[in-house]
């Protein structure tokens, strides 16, 4: 990492410690979840696991308090995703189910946001040896990403497609 990617980690870090601490003392639920979250990004980034799922869970319990259910669902997701990579299919399985479940009551989710669900959903179904599932994701979120203009999205979907 260069001087200026750890000085700008380092400020965020004392941003969003400012902004954490005026939304638990002000009340501020959506603020401090999003400060939660974006300083979860930052450990995630850094490789602080225990830290960063810390963050996304009390992240997550302010959007549940909130009753902020797509905002939930996007970081269960997260939540999901570094389950997913250390290998704790179960958990990350646990995650998944429950954002999507969110997306699915939601009348308009987000199509990015739920592409960006469906596509690890697609991956764990693959390890875990679910082709039906696995292709049921993959389709759902490639018609998903070109509704979004994503490419390289689309272009991974179909390569799993055509792989299977």
């Amino acid at each position: 990492m260069d001087e200026r990617s750890e000085f700008d980690s380092a400020e965020a870090r004392r941003i969003l410690g400012d902004r954490i601490e005026a939304g638990r003392w002000a009340g501020n639920g959506a603020d401090l979840g999003d400060a939660l979250a974006q300083l979860g990004q930052i450990e995630r980034r850094e490789g602080n696991r225990d830290a960063t799922i810390a963050l996304y869970q009390e992240a997550a319990a302010v959007a549940r308090s909130e009753g902020a259910p797509l905002r939930l669902a996007h970081r269960l997701r997260h939540i999901g995703d570094i389950y997913r990579e250390s290998g704790a299919a179960e958990r990350a399985a646990l995650h998944y189910g429950e954002a999507l479940a969110l997306y699915r009551a939601d009348p308009e989710p987000p199509d990015l946001d739920l592409a960006n669900l469906l596509r690890p959903l697609a991956l764990l179904s693959e390890a875990r040896d679910q082709p039906e599932a696995a292709r049921s994701y993959w389709t759902e979120a490639r018609a998903l990403y070109e509704q979004a203009g994503v490419a390289a999205g689309v272009d991974e979907c179909t390569r799993h497609l055509e792989a299977d």
